[in-house]
């Protein structure tokens, strides 16, 4: 083989090399890149964490009862073991995360502008003033959670699709019938309201409840238990 054609031969070589070099960096940088854009489209608050979102999530914690640090912005081991037992309560994935289903269910989640365009202010006094009437004396999240049945019921092919026609439908809620119908319902009550709109769902999808203390309606007590909050069973 003479000097030219074994030339031509290493030159060939080195232009293949180059080649597989460049389209191999070239996937490289592309699944980089595309692994960049995933964790800034599922941002997670987690062990570590420092900002904006932390102070939100403390926030909401504190008024919740879990945490009973301070509102630094700075997610250590507190505010860990709060959303553990926040995560717990609501039968999500206990792992000390706040990622985007924990958000959401702490109201905190992207889809509540969203929730929120749906229901109208007068909504919002309505589905509270329910809550006051039907949850008097129970946690906060046993309040939530009764108005969340009322979202769903809304949601659901068997009820009427607004939030008065579910509440007003006969015989649905005896507080409607109270005289402590007329009482304006507490901040609390306001807020519990809020945050169901916001997407929170302590009930985990129910469509009734009931106190079985107060209950002796067969059919009632016939319906499959989900979750109990306080005095009463959340059901499908």
């Amino acid at each position: 083989m003479n000097s030219k054609i074994k030339a031509g031969l290493k030159k060939s070589w080195q232009i293949f090399i180059i080649i597989l070099l460049a389209v191999t960096m070239t996937f490289i940088f592309q699944y980089a890149g595309h692994i960049n854009e995933n964790k800034s489209t599922d941002v997670l608050s987690q062990l570590g964490s420092r900002g904006t979102e932390v102070r939100n999530i403390q926030n909401k914690l504190k008024k919740l009862g879990y945490y009973t640090g301070t509102v630094d912005g700075i997610y250590g081991s507190g505010t860990r073991s709060a959303v553990i037992k926040f995560q717990k309560n609501c039968g999500l994935t206990a792992d000390g995360i706040a990622g985007p289903k924990t958000l959401l269910y702490l109201g905190l989640g992207s889809s509540s502008a969203s929730s929120n365009s749906a229901y109208s202010s007068n909504d919002v006094y309505l589905l509270a003033k329910v809550i006051a009437g039907e949850a008097r004396g129970e946690s906060y999240t046993g309040q939530v959670a009764v108005g969340a049945v009322i979202l769903n019921r809304v949601k659901h092919p068997s009820f009427p699709n607004t939030i008065s026609g579910v509440i007003y439908q006969k015989g649905a809620f005896d507080c409607v019938t109270d005289s402590n119908w007329r009482v304006e319902p507490s901040s609390t009550a306001k807020k519990a309201a809020q945050d169901a709109i916001n997407g929170w769902d302590p009930s985990g999808g129910a469509i009734y409840y009931y106190n079985p203390a107060k209950t002796s309606n067969k059919w009632m007590l016939s319906r499959k238990v989900i979750a109990v909050i306080g005095s009463h069973r959340f059901c499908i």
